[in-house]
């Protein structure tokens, strides 16, 4: 799997590849090969510059040095025993028909065992491997947040909070709260509807789950239902739903008309999953934001929420391969889009009429600079202040930065004159 991503492919095309390859796998073992591919790459930053200290020349195998990388991430950054990573280093080796290079693993990381203090003070001199980002991404956050960058990307290295939205039509926060106690599961109170599980779960062991009394949702995502300011019977638009979240919790909110437009028809089979896990009805449109002739009746709309897509360097921590995938470059291609998107659809929102622009992305050229461009090319716009919808999370001009409780997300409510 690592591998696969440093090769340019996603973790998650590398996950589904891997378990069809290798479906005798029970849940545990996946989870635990899941888990170092992930801690790997969020650390590859430091793994990397620690392998090119320790090799004399570089390696030639992609294979032998995915493996080295692995087990120095278990021996850097895991409880597991220093001799049994070696051990099991060595023998992977053999597995993989590397036989001649069983040596030069064993040597790499005993020498990395033996000289880690020197090693460890040489590496944090070098700021992608101190940060375990690209230099690009790390001078972007401190143009940007000269401030707070630092905190940025050492969360974007931690493991993400697992956030469960309550379905307040079915439970209050307190209830759902006391039947996690029952079942000895660990959690907190996060603002009106999420609560902060101590230890991730899979969904389904997660109680109330199957039967709809909980969704699986990051605090910040929780925000966006709320904020527009839902009323009965309205007709709304949630543009690239996939795969349902805020939908839901907008149904959840209101007895509104609501819309689920998105260009992957396989992922909307994801948005029809979580409807009928939540018994809740929507109607599903596959179609390009972008071209509105091609989906819309030309009814008009009296909300709509564009959840746009991104460079998602709010959520690095939850997709660590994004730090290695993505490039600079990059942003400006998706700026592209969501300028596009937001011009398509600003046609179909009704006269007094809200729209809710959000990214899960930190970098301004996707946000605030976004926005501004935006109000430039339309006059009969207004943006307005954010409503005060969670006590608990606090927007300072629409953008959050990630941190224990929540990922990096922003929003602008903008209305239609």
């Amino acid at each position: 799997m690592l591998r696969g991503v440093l090769a340019g492919r996603s973790l998650d095309a590398e996950l589904v590849s891997a378990w069809r390859r290798h479906a005798q796998l029970d849940a545990r073992s996946r989870a635990a090969a899941q888990d170092l591919a992930y801690g790997a790459l969020r650390f590859y930053g430091r793994l990397h510059a620690l392998l090119e200290v320790l090799l004399r020349k570089p390696l030639e195998d992609a294979r032998l040095r995915a493996l080295l990388l692995i087990a120095l991430y278990q021996l850097d950054r895991t409880r597991a025993a220093p001799h049994a990573v070696v051990d099991h280093a060595v023998r992977a080796c053999k597995a993989l028909g590397l036989t001649s290079a069983m040596g030069l693993v064993n040597a790499v990381l005993r020498n990395f065992l033996r000289l880690r203090p020197a090693l460890n003070t040489r590496v944090q001199r070098v700021e992608t491997a101190r940060y375990s980002h690209p230099q690009w991404w790390i001078d972007k956050l401190r143009a940007q947040y000269p401030a707070h960058y630092a905190a940025v990307l050492e969360a974007d290295n931690t493991r993400p909070p697992l956030a469960v939205r309550v379905n307040r039509r079915r439970a209050s926060v307190a209830e759902y709260l006391d039947r996690l106690a029952r079942h000895r599961v660990r959690a907190e109170a996060c603002g009106a509807s999420a609560v902060l599980l101590e230890k991730p779960l899979p969904a389904e062991r997660i109680p109330g789950w199957a039967e709809g009394l909980v969704s699986v949702q990051d605090a910040a995502a929780q925000l966006a239902a709320p904020m527009l300011g839902l009323v009965d019977g309205m007709r709304v638009l949630d543009a690239c739903a996939a795969p349902g979240g805020k939908a839901t919790h907008a149904l959840e909110l209101s007895d509104v008309e609501l819309t689920a437009l998105d260009n992957d028809g396989a992922r909307l089979e994801r948005v029809r999953s979580n409807l009928e896990r939540l018994r809740l009805e929507a109607h599903i449109v596959c179609g390009d934001v972008r071209e509105p002739a091609s989906w819309w009746d030309g009814a008009l709309f009296d909300r709509i929420l564009l959840d746009a897509p991104c460079s998602a360097s709010g959520v690095a921590r939850r997709h660590p391969d994004i730090k290695w995938l993505r490039r600079q470059t990059d942003i400006a291609q998706f700026a592209q889009t969501q300028s596009r998107m937001l011009d398509a659809l600003w046609q179909t929102l009704a006269s007094g009429g809200k729209l809710l622009y959000a990214t899960c992305s930190v970098f301004h050229e996707e946000n605030h600079e976004q926005v501004a461009r935006f109000l430039e090319r339309h006059r009969d716009v207004t943006r307005l202040t954010l409503p005060a919808v969670d006590n608990d999370i606090q927007l300072p001009a629409g953008q959050l930065l990630p941190d224990r409780r929540h990922d990096g997300f922003f929003y602008a409510l903008l209305q239609k004159a």
